[in-house]
């Protein structure tokens, strides 16, 4: 079980993003914009962070760059949840942090690969004391 931050504007999005990781028996944070979502970071410092890219106010690239420029919220592993799915668009979600990347609609399958393979990657970085971006 891992502890995760859902960061999402858009109620149908959360709702079905809630529902899945506590199917998969994880613990959920959730945050509506950005800025409540890195302040919610820096206090819980959760597993690993779901970002949706287009967010009111501050979007989720540039949470995504200050949660990765404070030591205290580096490792945290973020996966860009974006209805944009262009080549572009992932390298800028690349760019910004994001250790991972899934279009919208999510689907079960993809989420739980991308989420599975990004805390096992963390386990591994912090058995070996290193952490990878």
């Amino acid at each position: 079980m891992a502890r995760i931050l859902i960061i999402e504007d858009n109620p149908a999005n959360m709702k079905l993003a809630l529902l899945l990781l506590h199917k998969a028996g994880h613990q959920t944070y959730c945050s509506v914009d950005a800025e409540s979502g890195v302040a919610l970071s820096r206090v819980e410092v959760p597993d690993l962070i779901l970002m949706d890219i287009q967010l009111p106010g501050m979007d989720g690239l540039s949470a995504t760059a200050l949660l990765k420029q404070d030591p205290s919220t580096a490792h945290i592993p973020i996966i860009a949840l974006t209805a944009m799915a262009m080549k572009a668009d992932k390298e800028k979600c690349e760019t910004a942090g994001c250790n991972g990347y899934i279009a919208k609609p999510l689907r079960y399958q993809e989420l739980y690969a991308a989420i599975d393979a990004l805390l096992a990657k963390d386990a591994v970085d912090v058995a070996d004391k290193t952490f990878l971006r």
